[in-house]
């Protein structure tokens, strides 16, 4: 069978390891997908959701801040900064990052660092993007 091994960590857990036929990954030019015998390949990668599909063809979905990935004799080392599963995303906090994200933006001073308010916005959007959450 063609599969993938894959290992996912973050800073606090390792979130996936196992086999699998492909995986999704939100690349700073684009999502680019990994089958069997990919060409070797050290990337960065944005926010957004990572699509596994493992042996059994069932689709699993995590939302994810960024990060690396290292793609080697088909072996995958994604190093993602978070990654979370629809369950546990607090969708009440995404909200409140995003109003407050909002709000930083809009009322910009010098004590507001703009960067750092674009990433906490961008971040909760995704989260609540893939929740299905009215924002």
């Amino acid at each position: 069978m063609k599969e993938l091994n894959l290992e996912i960590i973050t800073p606090s857990k390792q979130a996936f390891s196992g086999k699998v036929k492909s995986i999704t990954i939100p690349g700073t030019a684009g999502s680019f997908q990994v089958l069997f015998n990919h060409a070797p390949l050290l990337s960065t990668f944005e926010i957004g959701k990572v699509k596994i599909e493992d042996l059994d063809g069932k689709e699993i979905e995590f939302a994810t801040s960024g990060g690396t990935v290292e793609v080697n004799e088909n072996k995958i080392l994604l190093l993602a900064d978070s990654l979370e599963t629809k369950e546990e995303i607090n969708i009440e906090r995404a909200k409140q990052a995003y109003d407050r994200a909002k709000d930083r933006l809009s009322n910009r001073g010098k004590d507001i660092d703009a960067i750092r308010a674009e990433g906490a916005l961008a971040r909760a959007i995704n989260r609540l993007k893939f929740t299905g959450t009215s924002f």
